[in-house]
């Protein structure tokens, strides 16, 4: 489990959660199982943890506790989910929204800058749409709409333009494939960052990761009985703004539920300040540099 991931910001989060022993948890970002099994520890006999994970490599680490169930699908499933667990209410959730080191370190999945790899970036295999397909099939107006939403990238049609050339020639197959082909357009201290964002915006693109953070904020409100906890790390400032978005206003467009007589409606109220990492997880997890914990409480 420590080879797979090493979990970030694991105390400030439990913490974050408020355990009542009794309660019903759900880790909707399994992964190396390090969350999980600190809200195990906290849970007596009676209580319950379910966990979701959409790629199947996560079930490697699977907790033999007859307290514990793991489903393999996207955390957005949620409601049809518990659901069909017969599961109403739960006391808290928690969401870890990076990637695992276990899939930065398979070259095979495509997701690091560092190591040639094919261009797939899929966290569930079984998807059709890799980042091969971006690459080399959305039309330029959709590249460049990808590049500037999801990666922030104020070069977003001057790759676009390098990429549409180079593919007519011949397919952009690897992750140095695409590196190479851009190099040039970038200045070298800048390269590993933009080639970051770059990345980012073509893995949220096939992932469909931020769709999936809003729906699943918001059917927690359905879900988390009041006094329970919303505990969701963020690594970009686009997973951040939606779950701040969220917690303030309960929508992501900043317009509060207002009823007919114009009183508004939060379902959360925020707990605390923002979390950061500490210098001591810091120099030990240095992927958990960019990492942010945000709390609420259900009103």
């Amino acid at each position: 489990m420590k080879n797979y991931h090493n979990p970030v910001l694991l105390n400030e989060s439990i913490k974050g959660l408020n355990i009542n022993p009794l309660g019903i948890y759900v880790d909707v970002t399994f992964g190396g199982g390090g969350h999980s099994r600190a809200i195990l520890n906290k849970l007596s006999s009676k209580g319950k943890l379910i966990a979701f994970d959409q790629d199947a490599s996560a079930s490697i680490n699977l907790i033999d506790d007859s307290r514990f169930k793991l489903i393999s699908t996207n955390f957005s499933n949620l409601k049809k989910q518990l659901d069909l667990h017969e599961i109403d209410q739960i006391s808290g959730l928690i969401a870890d929204f990076g990637i695992s080191s276990h899939q930065l370190d398979k070259k095979e999945r495509g997701f690091s800058i560092r190591l040639d790899g094919p261009l797939d970036m899929r966290m569930n295999k079984k998807n059709k749409l890799n980042a091969k397909e971006v690459v080399n099939s959305y039309n330029e107006t959709k590249l460049v709409s990808i590049f500037k939403n999801y990666g922030e990238l104020n070069r977003a049609r001057v790759y676009t333009k390098k990429i549409a050339q180079s593919r007519r020639k011949e397919k952009i197959t690897s992750t140095k494939d695409l590196q190479n082909l851009l190099k040039p357009l970038i200045p070298k201290q800048k390269f590993n960052k933009e080639m970051a964002k770059i990345f980012q915006a073509i893995r949220i693109e096939v992932n469909k990761e931020l769709d999936a953070i809003k729906t699943l904020l918001l059917q927690t409100s359905n879900f988390i009985s009041k006094g329970g906890r919303l505990v969701c790390i963020s690594y970009h400032s686009l997973e951040d703004r939606l779950v701040k978005n969220f917690i303030r206003d309960g929508n992501f467009d900043g317009n509060p539920k207002v009823d007919f007589y114009g009183n508004k409606f939060f379902p959360f109220k925020k707990i605390g300040d923002l979390i950061t990492p500490s210098k001591r997880e810091l120099i030990n997890n240095k992927r958990s540099r960019s990492a942010k914990l945000r709390i609420a409480e259900k009103i």
